[in-house]
């Protein structure tokens, strides 16, 4: 009398795929993980989907065209209130500009987090420089501050030679602040406490 229940051997060539799809697939899941800050970094060196650039010194010359550039502040699993100072500002393309964005840590906790950052469109991320901002490093916020952080920035010149950008007269620079995956929360140090300022 035949049976279809599976030998010994088939068990245990069975038991032997499950374990390597399963391996396969936690693998593929961590690779996933493993590639966002990579990926994260190649767009913003390059520009690529939105991201900004980090820029070493000014625009050599300022274009009398005039862009609309636009402030997004956003928080993530954080208990911070997170907003720009102005919503939007008038720049010229080549124009060095100074905005400012505020956060207030409404924990009993110092938190250490970092801001990412993109543009929309994405076409304009390329052109889009930043000379300074808080954005290229971890905060540290102490418990109850609040601090005011700078953003120095331009729009290169060669944005309205783009065919992708020549044109758009609007541009949004939005960030949204994570807690710190590099850094173990920690007092604020000197210098932040300097800039923060209590309930302001």
């Amino acid at each position: 009398m035949s049976s279809n229940a599976p030998s010994d051997a088939e068990r245990k060539r069975n038991v032997k795929v499950a374990v390597i799809c399963a391996a396969t697939f936690f693998g593929m899941i961590g690779a996933a993980f493993a590639s966002v800050p990579i990926y994260r970094a190649f767009c913003q060196v390059t520009g690529f989907d939105g991201a900004t650039r980090r820029a070493d010194a000014a625009a050599d010359k300022v274009l009398d065209k005039t862009l609309t550039v636009r402030f997004d502040a956003n928080v993530r699993d954080l208990p911070f209130a997170f907003t720009a100072e102005q919503t939007s500002q008038e720049v010229k393309i080549g124009e060095t500009k100074l905005a400012f964005f505020r956060v207030r840590n409404n924990s009993n906790r110092t938190i250490t987090a970092r801001a990412l950052y993109n543009v929309v469109p994405e076409q304009a991320g390329p052109y889009f420089q930043k000379l300074q901002c808080f954005c290229f490093e971890d905060q540290t916020i102490a418990a109850g501050a609040t601090v005011d952080m700078p953003v120095l920035y331009y729009i290169d010149p060669k944005y309205a030679d783009d065919i992708n950008t020549k044109g758009k007269p609007e541009v949004t620079l939005s960030y949204t602040f994570f807690p710190s995956t590099t850094a173990q929360p920690a007092q604020a140090d000197a210098a932040t406490q300097v800039k923060a300022h209590k309930g302001g």
